[in-house]
This record gives structure tokens, C-alpha cells and sequence, in this order.
């Protein structure tokens, strides 16, 4: 994925209230569990494997979790996509 250009701060702040909602643990990351959901609420018809091959992709350090910076990208790019 590409670099975001540098956003107001209201918009990040709007980006961070959707990324929040969707971690629904509360430990600053989204796994695939929660990133599952959120694609099933953004894209209801997604299949699981959707899931997992966007995971994949928005989780550039293959760590197993998307943390915000990587969501960020994200969300500004191609969430659209899915």
C-alpha cells in the first residue's frame, strides 16, 4: 500500500473512531476476528477467505494484527475495494 497524504486532524480522529469501534478488545489492534466483522458490515456478502487475503494485505509487518497506522493507510486508499 502507499503512504497517506498528511490528513486534518478531525479526519484522523473521525478514521481512529472507526477503528476503535471494530476493536472490540481494546489492545490497539485489529485481528481477524475483528477485521472479519468490520468487512461483514462494510461488504456484508465478503467471504471468509476475502477476509483473510485482505487482512493479509493491510497487515504490512504480517505481525497477525493491523494496528492503526496500517488501518489508516488503508481506510484513505481502497476500503472501497472491498
Amino acid at each position: 500500500m502507499t503512504e497517506v497524504r498528511k490528513l486534518p486532524d478531525d479526519k484522523i480522529t473521525e478514521i481512529r473512531a472507526h477503528f476503535d469501534f471494530f476493536d472490540r478488545d481494546k489492545n490497539g489492534e485489529i485481528d481477524l476476528e475483528e477485521f472479519t466483522e468490520l468487512l461483514r458490515v462494510l461488504s456484508p456478502k465478503s467471504s471468509k477467505q476475502q477476509a483473510e487475503s485482505g487482512f493479509s494485505f493491510i497487515d504490512e509487518n504480517s505481525d497477525g494484527h493491523i494496528d492503526f497506522d496500517e488501518f489508516l493507510i488503508w481506510w484513505e486508499t481502497c476500503w472501497w475495494e472491498y
